[in-house]
């Protein structure tokens, strides 16, 4: 696997410097790595997505975005999002030779928006696609928690990444089931490279009662199919009202949570690590983490 980090430090500032005009052209070339891979979704506008979503403001100037910038560059937040996707690699494909996987994979880093909510309170700072393969898109704010772990947010798509070239996702039939063990998995991963303090805080934030409630909230909606349908049960209600779906009475990111749990009863009674898990069905880790599904 070949893993390409592309240098959207310089493609930002050099974007910002331009009219506001020319801005959305200039983030389509930027992002323009990830059209093949994400083609699947059709013929999307990469710019009016991001600006549909939680990225940087393209019609107006912002004195934040390039001391941001230049806050991530004095952070090297390019350059360790790149060692720790290497280190993924070299784990998974130790782990689990013979496994699928892109031969290249293109990662951008993406300037978040600052007065977004749901990034910079609800996430923390940052956030990931990676379920494509080939692709990886990072987003994020220089806050204190999203430099200590974008890198880590990385490794944690790649996980995705490697397990949708080997694990079929149709959205019309995608389960409750498969997307919170594929969190699952993906957090449990992180902890295995580098450690708890690693990982997301959508994955921890959730404890006690509050997770219990939850687990059983998620685990009882675990066959609810279709895309349309999981947004509540993995991110929470606050979130699936931003996605346009209809609240159930969960916290943030319960599916995270739960998912880690799922994946941590699957883990214990394997012997498997998350790395060698990565491309096994869900099927086969509710089974092991004693979940009914499938009835």
């Amino acid at each position: 696997m070949e893993i390409v980090v592309h240098d959207t430090a310089s493609a930002m500032l050099d974007l910002l410097r331009r009219p506001p005009a020319q801005r959305p052209d200039a983030l389509r070339e930027m992002l323009s790595p990830l059209r093949g891979p994400m083609a699947v979704l059709g013929d999307v506008d990469q710019a009016q997505i991001h600006q549909q979503g939680s990225g940087f403001r393209l019609d107006r100037d912002d004195p934040r975005y390039v001391a941001a910038l230049h806050r991530m560059q004095q952070a090297q937040v390019w350059d360790r999002v790149q060692e720790s996707l290497t280190a993924a690699w070299e784990r998974i494909s130790g782990a689990a030779p013979g496994v699928r996987h892109a031969e290249t994979v293109h990662v951008v880093v993406v300037l978040g928006d600052p007065d977004d909510h749901h990034l910079t309170v609800r996430s923390a700072g940052y956030l990931g696609l990676g379920g494509f393969p080939g692709a990886i898109h990072l987003l994020m704010w220089p806050t204190e928690t999203s430099l200590a772990k974008i890198d880590h947010a990385a490794a944690h798509e790649l996980h995705h990444n490697v397990r949708y070239a080997n694990v079929t996702w149709n959205p019309m039939t995608v389960t409750v089931g498969e997307q919170v063990v594929a969190e699952g998995l993906a957090e449990a991963f992180v902890r295995e490279l580098a450690g708890e303090r690693a990982m997301g805080p959508w994955a921890t934030a959730l404890t006690g009662a509050a997770l219990d409630r939850a687990y059983e909230q998620v685990t009882a909606a675990i066959d609810v199919a279709g895309m349309q349908n999981l947004a509540p049960y993995v991110f929470g209600d606050a979130t699936a009202r931003l996605m346009g779906c209809e609240p159930v009475g969960l916290p943030d990111f319960a599916g995270y949570a739960t998912g880690l749990r799922i994946a941590d009863a699957h883990l214990a009674a394997s012997g498997l690590t998350a790395a060698q898990s990565v491309a096994l069905s869900s099927d086969e880790v509710l089974t092991n983490a004693g979940v009914p599904h499938g009835a």
